[in-house]
């Protein structure tokens, strides 16, 4: 499957015919280090979601975007982000992760993109919390941070409109009936009103992946709508999303709620202090987890970060609710899990 993505990369590079009569490329090197302990796994941990899950791992990679120019404009960006990650078992210890892949055309009316890129849903759809500890809804398999596809951005005086259509599988590309097809209007521009407002919508049959792991082989349906929030005041930061619909869980109703509070203190915000819960109810009984996270910008480019999370979960939605629980305990119903997690991050300009 990686062979693939790579595949798609490199068509999509070879099918821009625009010749690049100016170009400007930014390249930057990332590098983490993440561990912790957890009380459900009883032993050190070196992931804040999972074993099976992309983030947060110890890894190390880089990040590539090239502005492609012509008859006196830009008309296009070529992003790329890939990592060796390590994984603390025998039987694959380093996996590769090609994070982003995606060539963004500027066609005058909307941007439009092809590769790997985020789907137009909540959240997740503008806020880049990549190499953060806490987790954002798509994250926890409320949609894909991350999925193969296409898709268009728009922005207005007022806002933006975005959409997209991807495979629904995140990570990695499979083909077993699979697609997602989501769409997103916000109005407020963030960096002019401190606001932004959006209404989401996503319907499709998707796959139920953890990373790279295809954890069932029929698609789900998935159905939701999605309302977000961000709003800047002062030192303060608060981003709230709610979701409701249909979610592969027996196909019963469901509905999340989000919401994330920081202060930022010190000069140029270097010191940052979040509270994050995140209660959902699925088969009528009601879930949550807790987050709480500081984290210090020492240099531009290196940050020190620690999360404290209470995880709630009963036995059956284990593998959904709570997945970290189940790959470390297959056989037990796991009520909760306590963890702290520390990450070095670096990521820096060359």
């Amino acid at each position: 499957m990686r062979f693939m993505a790579f595949s798609l990369l490199s068509a999509v590079l070879l099918l821009s015919s625009r010749p690049a009569y100016a170009q400007a490329s930014l390249f930057y090197l990332e590098a983490q280090a993440v561990g912790g302990y957890s009380s459900a796994a009883r032993e050190a941990i070196y992931y804040s979601m999972t074993q099976d899950d992309a983030m947060q791992k110890p890894s190390v990679g880089f990040d590539w975007l090239q502005r492609l120019s012509g008859e006196g404009r830009d008309f296009g960006v070529i992003g790329v982000q890939a990592r060796l990650a390590y994984n603390h078992e025998p039987d694959r210890e380093v996996e590769l992760q090609l994070y982003n892949a995606w060539f963004r055309y500027k066609a005058g009316l909307a941007d439009i993109w092809i590769g790997h890129d985020r789907p137009a849903l909540g959240l997740s759809s503008y806020f880049d919390s990549h190499g953060l500890l806490l987790p954002t809804l798509a994250m926890m398999g409320w949609g894909f941070d991350r999925d193969w596809g296409v898709g268009f951005s728009r922005d207005f005086s007022w806002g933006n409109l975005t959409g997209s259509l991807t495979t629904g599988s995140g990570m990695p590309i499979y083909s077993k009936g699979n697609y997602l097809a989501s769409a997103r209007i916000a109005k407020g521009v963030l960096e002019r009103d401190n606001f932004n407002l959006g209404l989401s919508a996503a319907w499709g049959e998707i796959l139920e992946t953890m990373g790279y792991e295809l954890m069932s082989d029929d698609p789900e349906p998935f159905q939701v709508v999605s309302i977000d929030f961000t709003f800047l005041w002062t030192r303060f930061e608060s981003r709230i999303e709610g979701m409701a619909g249909e979610r592969m869980i027996k196909n019963d109703p469901t509905c999340a709620f989000f919401w994330r509070l920081t202060m930022n203190l010190l000069e140029e915000n270097r010191l940052k202090l979040e509270t994050q819960p995140v209660l959902w109810e699925e088969t009528s009984e009601l879930r949550f987890t807790m987050s709480a996270g500081v984290s210090y910008q020492v240099t531009a480019d290196l940050a020190l970060r620690a999360m404290y999370q209470h995880i709630h979960a009963r036995e059956d939605h284990d593998i959904i609710v709570i997945p970290a629980l189940r790959s470390l305990y297959p056989n037990i119903d796991a009520e909760e899990d306590n963890r702290i997690v520390f990450q070095v991050y670096y990521y820096g300009g060359i």
